[in-house]
């Protein structure tokens, strides 16, 4: 389980200095993350430690993630953003 200090570490490291990610990883921290599973929880601290560029190609969706753990996460936080 994350604790508000776990919370509050991640969401400086969804302060990624990208708007197209921040505007994405900021809000799912702030109202889903606490809601998700602890596997879920998991896979989003994993994506945050990637590379920029490639969380970026995933969010425009140019690429997927190969790892399975990493799509399931960006395919929850996409699933989110209205059209």
């Amino acid at each position: 389980m994350y604790t508000e200090t776990d919370i509050n570490r991640l969401s400086w490291h969804c302060r990624r200095g990208m708007l197209e990610l921040d505007v994405l990883l900021i809000p799912f921290l702030k109202e889903r993350f606490r809601d998700l599973d602890l596997q879920d929880q998991t896979r989003f601290e994993k994506l945050i430690a990637c590379e920029d560029q490639d969380i970026f190609s995933w969010f425009m969706r140019h690429k997927v993630p190969e790892d399975a753990d990493l799509k399931r996460i960006v395919d929850l936080i996409l699933d989110g953003v209205p059209d």
